[in-house]
């Protein structure tokens, strides 16, 4: 860790404390709500990752993010990824140069990605979504790595998610021009 890195937690650690904002210890709690990177450990994630940034540094669509202090100490600096700032290609570069197989090594096959990869599952907001409002979108499916299985069209381009298929990659959430967005990715728990 560099000395700006370090100053930086000292700093928001010092504001957070001055102002009364409590810091989330609980390792189970705090890191559940986050999308992980493509290959990652769900049962030994945090115990192998050595916050590196290797992953970040090599990933060529800058999705990876790093968590703060607010996401728990023992979740800081972990990678994850927030769809709708910039969702994951599938490239899988993260998952080659992790030293510590937090991400796992995955090809980039079609079937070795639907296989391994489990970042979390898409889910259509039908109250939001223009194509179950009458107004037909479909830009959702057209953004999905995997048409017509994770992702398939219904009557005037309702969006239908197949579990089995979507690996949470956020490139619907991402795509989706309404705002809020209709679609949004969930981590697996």
């Amino acid at each position: 860790m560099d000395r700006r890195t370090f100053l930086k937690i000292g700093v928001t650690a010092a504001v957070s404390s001055a102002a009364g904002v409590s810091l989330r210890l609980d390792t189970a709690e705090a890191g559940r709500n986050l999308i992980r990177p493509p290959g990652a450990d769900p049962d030994n994630f945090l115990s192998k990752c050595i916050r590196c940034f290797k992953c970040g540094e090599v990933c060529p669509n800058k999705c990876i993010q790093f968590t703060g202090i607010g996401q728990g100490l023992s979740n800081l600096f972990t990678p994850y990824v927030e769809p709708r700032d910039q969702a994951c290609i599938l490239c899988m570069k993260c998952g080659e140069v992790c030293p510590t197989d937090a991400l796992k090594k995955i090809g980039t096959e079609s079937e070795e990605l639907l296989e391994h990869v489990k970042m979390g599952t898409a889910e259509v907001d039908t109250s939001l979504c223009y194509s179950y409002n009458g107004r037909t979108c479909g830009v959702c499916y057209r953004a999905c790595p995997f048409p017509d299985m994770a992702l398939s069209l219904g009557m005037y381009a309702t969006p239908i998610v197949d579990e089995k298929f979507c690996v949470g990659c956020g490139l619907c959430e991402k795509s989706c021009i309404h705002i809020p967005q209709a679609i949004r990715v969930k981590p697996h728990a």
